[in-house]
């Protein structure tokens, strides 16, 4: 048990911005994020004796907080609890720090895609490999080259059409 809340206490200070990453890409409120990242860092510390060191730590902490995290997407879409009251609340909060268009504009776009090519996104981002990425996910190396392609593309049109919306 103390190695446990050992290698937990590591894991968390090593890599919470991985699993923050996760949790800002499928929680959209203040009240959901706290939420999901405490079902993350759970199931983390559940998870810790079942690690067998066959992938990175941070590959293996990927694949847990993908998975709880799209769980826990499922379980909110069966059994929505937000109200609109909730939402307005986030709209009508000014946040006290500056906060970066593009990195928000980039985070509502992520958000905006299906989990599996959320999924891609979120370890592209982060610098996995596609091969890390396929063993992540469950998917061919060439599966994953070519939804992250077309991903990139989809994001890029996007953005081409916000931009001559602004001209």
């Amino acid at each position: 048990m103390q190695d446990q809340q050992k290698t937990f206490d590591e894991w968390m200070r090593a890599h919470k911005g991985l699993l923050f990453k996760v949790v800002r890409s499928y929680a959209f409120t203040p009240h959901d994020r706290e939420d999901l990242f405490q079902e993350i860092a759970t199931q983390v510390w559940r998870s810790i004796p079942s690690f067998r060191q066959e992938s990175a730590v941070t590959t293996w902490l990927y694949r847990v907080a993908l998975n709880c995290a799209l769980a826990w997407s499922r379980d909110r879409k069966k059994h929505p609890e937000a109200t609109d009251l909730e939402a307005m609340e986030i709209t009508l909060q000014e946040s006290p720090e500056a906060k970066n268009p593009r990195l928000e504009w980039l985070y509502e776009q992520i958000a905006k895609l299906n989990e599996v090519d959320r999924s891609l996104t979120l370890l592209l981002l982060d610098g996995f490999s596609y091969r890390d990425i396929a063993e992540t996910l469950g998917l061919s190396e060439s599966n994953v080259g070519v939804k992250l392609n077309r991903i990139k593309a989809r994001l890029m049109e996007r953005m081409s059409l916000e931009n001559d919306r602004e001209l």
